[in-house]
């Protein structure tokens, strides 16, 4: 019922940065709860941020505090993540995942989440 459509992937030299968008369509609720997920080649999928359904609760995983952002825009159905100060180590495929949940883990655990976009490819390298 839901889709989770991911865009603002690409290539970004070390210290550059991305904003990747994740629209749902197909789905009538404003509010709802997203996760940022990533993964690596060869590492297992590691939750990067979550915003609540209000948008007034975050959490980051730490090897992105301070970098990272993470935000909503209910009325488009929208969840973003920007990213700055990007590193190689960032270099995964990004997920973004939503799910009817009041508010984020703080372990941003991918099975609280249902809905899932296609990802995208991060690559940051020189």
């Amino acid at each position: 019922q839901l889709q989770l459509v991911q865009s603002g992937g690409g290539l970004v030299q070390p210290g550059g940065s991305l904003r990747l968008s994740c629209v749902g369509s197909g789905y009538t609720l404003d509010y709802y709860t997203i996760g940022w997920f990533r993964q690596a080649p060869g590492k297992e999928r590691e939750g990067v941020a979550c915003i609540s359904s209000s948008g007034g609760g975050t959490v980051y995983a730490d090897s992105v505090k301070g970098r990272f952002t993470i935000s909503r825009d209910n009325a488009k159905k929208t969840g973003y993540l920007q990213m700055d100060s990007l590193k190689p180590e960032d270099t995964a495929v990004y997920y973004c995942a939503a799910e009817s949940i009041h508010f984020c883990s703080d372990d941003i655990d991918g099975a609280d989440f249902s809905s899932w976009g296609q990802g995208t490819q991060v690559t940051v390298s020189s």
